[in-house]
């Protein structure tokens, strides 16, 4: 058992689990879902798709722009957001080769406890 990040998060996997922590809500998802390849949305353009206030539409929006998954450029008075998808791919690729160096470890492991169980 690994039990090295039990309290918290290396530094280098905080970004990643923001990103998670963005998507694990299913709001969040459909306004990503929203933005055609290179649009950029007003929170207008994203309000008027849902059946929500506007404060709640800036709530979910200001989470996804934390993670880094949306960024806003002001135009005056109106904010108009985009999909940063380098972000997201990113962490999945982190993700993956987390998974992968877990895998190959396993792997290494498994002859290792089959001598052990053998003798």
């Amino acid at each position: 058992m690994r039990t090295t990040y039990l309290n918290t998060l290396p530094d280098h996997w905080q970004p990643v689990a923001a990103v998670f922590a963005a998507m694990g809500d299913t709001t969040r998802q459909r306004i990503l879902l929203l933005f055609e390849p290179g649009e950029e949305l007003s929170i207008k353009d994203i309000a008027a798709e849902f059946d929500f206030g506007r404060s709640t539409i800036v709530h979910h929006l200001t989470v996804l722009e934390k993670a880094g998954i949306l960024a806003v450029r002001r135009e005056g008075r109106q904010a108009l957001y985009s999909v940063c998808h380098h972000i997201v791919l990113d962490s999945l690729e982190k993700l993956r080769l987390f998974i992968e160096e877990d895998l190959q470890e396993g792997a290494a492991a498994q002859p290792q406890a089959e001598k052990g169980t053998n003798a």
